[in-house]
């Protein structure tokens, strides 16, 4: 269920239909919160996705807990040189510096 929202919520905000896209992922991150046999790389995602739509949406200090979440999670489940880790660091940075936080 949480993968079909998730690429519903995908599809939207490639259109630019945020408010359609947003309690999709909200949603979406909600039942991989509450998955007791869900994966960190999982939850990591959805609060990457969600992340995501807020930073295009310019709600940068909504975007930045997610972030920082998400990698936490995925440097504990995958360590600190995995690819995953790699991009959640870029998507911080590149928040970072839409903010002016050189």
């Amino acid at each position: 269920m949480a993968d079909s929202l998730n690429n519903l919520a995908n599809l939207y905000q490639d259109q630019g239909l945020y408010d359609r896209a947003e309690p999709l992922y909200a949603r979406a991150l909600a039942i991989r919160e509450a998955a007791s046999d869900g994966s960190a790389s999982d939850l990591a995602a959805a609060l990457n996705n969600l992340a995501t739509l807020y930073q295009a949406q310019g709600k940068y200090a909504r975007a930045e807990p997610l972030y920082a979440r998400a990698l936490g999670l995925w440097e504990a489940a995958l360590g600190r040189n995995h690819p995953h880790v790699a991009a959640s660091l870029n998507n911080l940075a590149t928040l970072y510096r839409k903010q002016g936080k050189l």
